[in-house]
């Protein structure tokens, strides 16, 4: 028994006995709803193409930067991970066997223990591939030849996954100079309905992102606006947001170094576009143009109604070395403070109370729940709170999340559960640990008569499905 797998069916719930048994409870009536992902970055060729994953590598190391930053954490170059060099192909060494990479991950895989990616990992072993011994050295070779072998079946190419997992609907992410073709295939064969896109334009508002100036000029070409003068560059931003509605996004996200947000007028946006356009903006310069179209974005939501997310607090990409070798998102990014008070005044004054203005904002700074996020989404109607994210998606996040947030803000003032993952098999297994610590931090509130059970197998229901249905508009 020592080396198997162990799923147990109470896994995250109270572990007083009156409380887990309304856990259960709960958790059987809401653990086969559908998945919404409303939020992630899965690649949108995977459905659009629907060819089978190349192999266990491809499938689970390579895109999932949560298992990588670990192994390099630990000495691993990440050329051994199979992670390709920012140069594309002609500028690597010659790309490791999978195999080997696959039993580089298995040597190592004691380093997860305790960690959200051991939970989600394990689920997908035993759940999804049927293997019921544990990882190791040993069984390295065992468990490749084993999701080698079924991933080039049909029953495993993404579009059979996707029903397989009860996926509903699932949004990628996509910047403004993106052509959308794998969305605009998915819509064409019936699929885009349930494959969404997302507008994320922080390479094209943020004069700090490499290559600003050339990003400006190619987003002029693809929406036929002059994007060298201030009105046509907000014109060609409305413009990509109604291709990306035709294409079925319901939402745009914004990850910015920090909240902060500016009101400008139309004459001082105007001076401040042009140093920016140039190249000649102060770090000053660069953080107030970020706010001001934050605020801008604002307003182009209440037209467009697309939803408006907002992930600020997140030094990205803090490891030059890295950066410069392998490119944006190879597992160095690290949360900041960020302040939301004082951050989000100024959208917030001019939007805050429009009944078309729907926000949802994120944080990787625990200490502002209960301080600011709760009271801030606790007033303005069109604020709500996404879950905990990223670093802090993971059991005690969860119950954190939910011990600062509820007492100020409630439940319905949340927007249920984002899998926000680029590991598109992990995407069920994170739902499964969302929906278990909901319904323990529930059953915490009925044992402790503070709910009554009817009440909490409502509030786990919309937590799990309705909720994100409502918020992004799905």
């Amino acid at each position: 028994m020592r080396d198997l797998i162990t799923l147990h069916e109470d896994r995250l719930f109270p572990v007083e006995p009156a409380a887990r048994e309304v856990a259960r409870r709960l958790y059987n009536e809401i653990k086969d709803r559908p998945i919404i992902s409303p939020h992630g970055h899965t690649n949108p060729s995977w459905f659009a193409d629907n060819e089978n994953f190349p192999n266990p590598a491809e499938l689970l190391i390579i895109p999932d930067h949560y298992v990588f930053r670990m192994l390099y954490s630990q000495g691993i170059p990440l050329e051994a991970l199979g992670i390709p060099h920012a140069g594309g192909p002609s500028d690597e060494a010659v790309k490791p066997d999978p195999r080997e990479i696959w039993r580089l991950f298995a040597r190592h895989f004691y380093l997860f223990r305790g960690t959200p990616s051991s939970m989600w990992l394990n689920w997908v072993f035993r759940e999804v591939f049927g293997l019921e011994q544990r990882l190791s050295e040993e069984t390295a070779d065992t468990y490749y030849d084993r999701i080698d072998q079924l991933v080039q079946t049909d029953e495993f190419k993404p579009r059979a996954l996707m029903d397989r997992f009860n996926i509903e609907v699932i949004a990628t992410t996509e910047d403004p100079l993106d052509p959308l073709d794998h969305h605009a295939k998915l819509k064409s064969e019936g699929w885009g309905h349930r494959v969404l896109t997302a507008y994320r334009p922080d390479n094209v508002v943020d004069p700090e992102y490499e290559n600003f100036s050339q990003n400006l000029d190619r987003l002029g070409e693809m929406s036929g606006f002059d994007t060298r003068q201030y009105d046509g560059y907000l014109n060609a931003l409305a413009e990509r947001r109604v291709h990306f509605k035709n294409h079925g996004a319901t939402s745009s996200d914004h990850g910015h170094p920090t909240a902060f947000t500016a009101d400008l007028s139309h004459t001082e946006a105007k001076d401040l576009f042009a140093r920016v356009r140039h190249g000649k903006a102060t770090p000053e310069d660069a953080e107030l143009f970020r706010g001001h179209m934050l605020t801008e974005m604002a307003r182009m939501s209440v037209a467009d109604g697309l939803v408006m997310q907002i992930h600020p607090g997140s030094y990205r990409n803090h490891n030059g070395l890295i950066l410069s070798k392998f490119g944006r998102d190879k597992g160095a990014d690290i949360p900041t403070a960020t302040d939301y008070v004082r951050a989000l005044k100024p959208l917030l004054n001019k939007y805050g109370n429009n009944p078309a203005f729907s926000l949802i904002i994120f944080t990787l700074d625990e200490t502002s729940y209960s301080r600011e996020l709760a009271p801030l989404a606790g007033h303005y109607p069109c604020l709500k709170l996404g879950p905990a994210w990223w670093f802090h998606d993971s059991p005690e996040g969860m119950r954190r999340f939910r011990e600062q947030v509820t007492e100020t803000a409630g439940f319905y003032n949340t927007v249920g559960f984002n899998d926000d993952t680029r590991a598109f098999l992990s995407i069920p297994a994170r739902h499964d640990v969302a929906r278990r610590c909901d319904c323990a931090f529930l059953a915490r509130l009925v044992v402790e008569h503070r709910l009554d059970e009817d009440e909490a197998l409502q509030v786990a229901t919309d937590l799990t499905y309705n909720l994100v249905k409502q918020a992004y508009k799905l």
